[in-house]
């Protein structure tokens, strides 16, 4: 069971930087929009990590969930700034290799900013939108941390899991909406949603693509259903 702290969600960050959005998605249904999500994180790149910095507990039970091991090949999928980078850099060692994806070229300058930093030799930043990346051929397990609308793209989802081994790990975790008897969180839900997505296709299941794709997932429902983790095997 993941020990998230129960004040995820108790600091919707936004630091009153602007941007051509403001910071702030035009939300509604249908596909994701692979041309506002570019503007939107140009414009939170600059304070992105304040802003996950509430939802630490939960990266690291993802990531924990993912049952690591020395010299394996794990896939960061929408890595942004990179936050997840020391701990999965740790958990395959030097022997291992991990692969990050983000189709933002800003949030990608703080990632490789964060790698250069520590020396990170076995770490390799992917700068292209989930769906065209350049992967390896069978890694072993892969993450997806806050990345609904790759969740919510096929193609994306299909390239991926195109590049996993057969029984490769999958953790994923981010904002869901609220079930009926705590409705009354959703405002908060669609505030977060809001500085993070560019669509609310899917957002009662963001995990059911990766399910419907033969992914055996157990979902773990967190901090009144706001939150999910969804752990499990290809």
């Amino acid at each position: 069971m993941c020990q998230a702290s129960p004040t995820l969600l108790a600091q919707p960050a936004f630091d009153g930087q602007k941007g051509p959005y403001m910071g702030i998605a035009i939300l509604g249904s249908g596909p994701a929009d692979e041309a506002a999500a570019l503007e939107l994180y140009r414009a939170r790149c600059g304070y992105y990590d304040l802003q996950l910095a509430p939802y630490e507990a939960l990266r690291r039970c993802a990531i924990q969930s993912l049952q690591l091991q020395p010299c394996q090949i794990v896939l960061d999928i929408g890595c942004g700034t990179g936050m997840s980078l020391d701990l999965l850099q740790q958990a395959v060692g030097p022997a291992g290799r991990v692969v990050a994806v983000d189709q933002s070229r800003d949030m990608l300058e703080q990632a490789r900013q964060r790698v250069e930093r520590q020396g990170w030799g076995q770490v390799e930043l992917v700068c292209s939108p989930a769906q065209d990346a350049d992967l390896p051929g069978q890694a072993d397990a892969a993450l997806f941390h806050f990345t609904h609308d790759i969740l919510q793209t096929p193609a994306a989802l299909d390239h991926v899991l195109a590049h996993l081994a057969p029984g490769a790990r999958l953790a994923v975790c981010g904002l869901k909406w609220a079930p009926p008897w705590f409705a009354a969180l959703n405002p908060l839900v669609w505030w977060n949603a809001a500085q993070s997505v560019t669509t609310l296709d899917g957002l009662d299941a963001p995990w059911a693509g990766l399910a419907q794709r033969g992914a055996r997932l157990e979902v773990e429902p967190l901090y009144c259903g706001t939150l999910f983790l969804a752990s499990g095997q290809i």
